[in-house]
This record gives C-alpha cells, structure tokens and sequence, in this order.
C-alpha cells in the first residue's frame, strides 16, 4: 500500500522515489473500465493526482539512470491516468530488471580480463611444474649413478669422497628445487613409492638430509618392515597391543622432553617391549641399561632394587641420555648418529667417526653411512627403528 511521502528505490544503488498522493474523486467500481495498448504507450502530460520526484542516494544520475527514471514515471503516470490500479510494483520489478541488466555490461570487461589473468597464471604454472619435473628427473639420475658408483668404489677413500662432493652439489639444488611451492603441490604430491616417502617425513623430523637416501638404507627399512610382517610379528603385535600403555606413556615422556615421541619404538628394537629381558651383556629392562649406563642418568642399581626394570623411571633415564647423545654429536644428522650412539655407544661412536678426517662429514650420519665408517650392527641398527617407527605410525598399512 502506497502512503503518503512513500520512499520507492529501484535496486540497490538505483534511483529513489517519493509518492506524492493527491485525493481525487472515487471511482464506480462496478463499471468496467477497457483501455488499449495505445493509451498505454501514449504520452500522457503530468496530472495533479501524482506527482513523483525522483532523488539519486548520492550523487547525480548519469544519462541511463534519467532514462530508466523517466520511463518509470510515464508509466506510472500512465497507469493512474488510465484507472488501473496495483501496476506500481511492476513497474518497479520491469525497471529493476533493466538497471540490473544494464549495470551487469559494466562488470563484463572485468571479468573478460579476470579470465585471461587467470588463464595465464594457470598456463605459467604449469609450464613451471614441467620444468620442475624435468630438472628432478635429470637431478634423480645424476644421483642414482653416483650411488652406484659409490657402491663400486669399495675401499678407495679419495675416490669416495669426490664422488660424495659430487653427490652434495646435486643435492644442494634438490633442496633448492623442494623449496619451490609448486614442486610441493605439483611434483612431491605424486611420490608413490609409501615407505620411502614415510622415510624423508621422518629425517625431515630429525634435521636429516633427505633428499637423497642411500637406496642401501632404504632397502634396510623395507626388509625390516617385512622381518615385522613376518617372523617379528608378534613382537609389533606386543608393542601395539598389549604394551600399548607403556608405549605411549614413554612417547608422551619423550614429548615433554622436547625429543620425537617416536623413539619410543627403540624399545621394540632393544627388547621387545619385554620388561624383564637381559642381555649377554648386563643390560636389563624395556630400555636395556647396563648398571653403568643407568647409574650414570639416576636409576637406583642395587641389591634388592633395580630401577631398570621400572618402565617409567628407565624412560626418564633414557630420554636424559638420548638427550644428551643428541646434544654430543651437534646439530644435522644429529638425531641419527644419537640412535647409533644408543646402540654402539657413544666412545665407539666418536672413535669410528676420527677415522674420517673432515671434522664436518664426522657429523654427517649419511656420509659415514655411505663410507661404512660405522659397524655393520649400528648400519643395521638405526634402519631398524625407521621401520618400527613407520608400521607404529601406519599400522592397517601393515596388516596390523
């Protein structure tokens, strides 16, 4: 119902309207009124009883804003003049439609240049990932020959350590390559291959080069993995089921410590989850201390009493240790050579890396590794835990 002094605006942003309503004589309404279609589009001068003024919200209209206003108020004026009642919102729908659609042609050479812009990223993007592609390729190569060189050279120490330098500069531009976000996107989202891509998320963790893992390491995982699937079972069965309170207990220790809670599947390797195994050795317990060793880091070793076999007491000692094996051998490889160190021990450690003269490579677990300067039960050792730590973090990937 149209009142008095009535505000009427057509679209959001379009022109307003105020009714001004006169009192004019009543009509018969049982008289049929019949008007043609000519005196609708005829023109009709302004009568006193309405009188429309039209006011922009803001600013003055430009020329198709007058018009759409100017056809609006014939055809009101039209429609009152005739008799006819209730074309008002019509009229207002009709005129809407048309300053949207006009309006809609202003927007139309901006979304045309949205659309090439788009268009050309998406065409750059793609030429960039191909490029990738090509450069991991020709990187891939390059580094799988010298892998195998390497493993050729036997006991010729200059020989392997060009070969080695040569591994590093290619090495150098993978991790280049890898900080580009559309490798991450595009290329590294493809790796199929699941244990080795399991394998660079851990040493990503650990501070480890990863990249390029020696494919005599990978290789170590995978067969660990199958020993775990296979006569090992029971103890990854032990370890996630019935032991599954003391693993996460230790986990959530080595958290609090600032140490990957992952470690926890050391205990799988060293003793199987078997709280009161020993060794030939002297060592006792999930974490397997020698009473040295657990003396040293604040276990009670004694007559009548031996913390070693308390689970979370021999944990707290662990984590302190392997703290502090992490802490001996700096940063990088860090992590690595602390698993080795758990295993040989930290004094074999050191003496096995002075047998590699660079100061720098002594710290890389890859490079001494690769060079074999660590016994062949700590080479065994540390792949080991990898493949614990990965069917731990995947276990319906394993069938367990």
């Amino acid at each position: 119902i149209l009142r008095p002094h009535a505000l009427i605006r057509l679209g959001p942003n379009g022109p307003q309207f105020q009714f001004e309503l006169d009192a004019r004589p009543s009509l018969d309404l049982g008289q049929t009124l019949l008007v043609s279609e000519a005196s609708l589009t005829q023109e009709i001068p302004p009568v006193g009883t309405v009188s429309v003024v039209a006011r922009p919200p803001g600013s003055t209209f430009d020329k198709e804003q007058e018009a759409l206003l100017k056809e609006a108020v014939r055809k009101a004026r039209q429609a009152r003049q005739t008799g006819i009642g209730g074309q008002t919102a019509l009229i207002m729908r009709e005129m809407l439609h048309k300053a949207v659609h006009r309006s809609s042609k202003k927007f139309k050479v901006t979304i045309g240049i949205l659309c090439v812009t788009l268009v050309s990223v998406t065409a750059y993007a793609i030429w960039t990932i191909q490029s990738l592609k090509k450069q991991k390729t020709n990187i891939d190569v390059k580094i799988n020959h010298i892998e195998a060189e390497l493993e050729a050279a036997g006991d010729d120490p200059k020989r392997v350590d060009n070969l080695i330098e040569e591994l590093n500069r290619y090495q150098t531009q993978a991790q280049k390559m890898q900080k580009n976000l559309l490798y991450q996107l595009g290329i590294r989202s493809k790796e199929r291959d699941f244990i080795e891509s399991e394998i660079k998320t851990l040493m990503t963790e650990f501070g480890a080069e990863e990249y390029s893992i020696p494919p005599e390491f990978v290789e170590q995982v995978r067969q660990f993995i199958g020993r775990y699937q296979g006569p090992d079972r029971e103890h990854m069965e032990r370890a996630l089921g019935r032991s599954r309170a003391d693993l996460e207990a230790m986990r959530k220790q080595l958290q609090n410590d600032n140490l990957p809670p992952d470690l926890a599947y050391m205990v799988l390797v060293e003793s199987a989850f078997i709280k009161g195994s020993s060794s030939a050795a002297g060592a006792v317990g999930l974490w397997q201390f020698t009473s040295l060793t657990a003396r040293a880091y604040g276990l009670k070793v004694a007559e009548g009493i031996d913390e070693r076999l308390d689970p979370l007491k021999s944990t707290q000692a662990a984590s302190r240790y392997i703290r502090e094996l992490i802490l001996d051998f700096g940063s990088g490889s860090s992590v690595m050579l602390a698993l080795a160190a758990y295993n040989l021990g930290p004094g074999r450690v050191r003496r096995a890396v002075r047998t590699v003269e660079d100061p720098i490579k002594q710290r890389s677990f890859w490079y001494l590794y690769r060079v074999r300067a660590l016994p062949a039960e700590t080479r065994s050792y540390v792949p080991k835990i990898i493949a614990a730590i990965i069917i731990g973090r995947n276990p319906e990937q394993f069938g367990f």
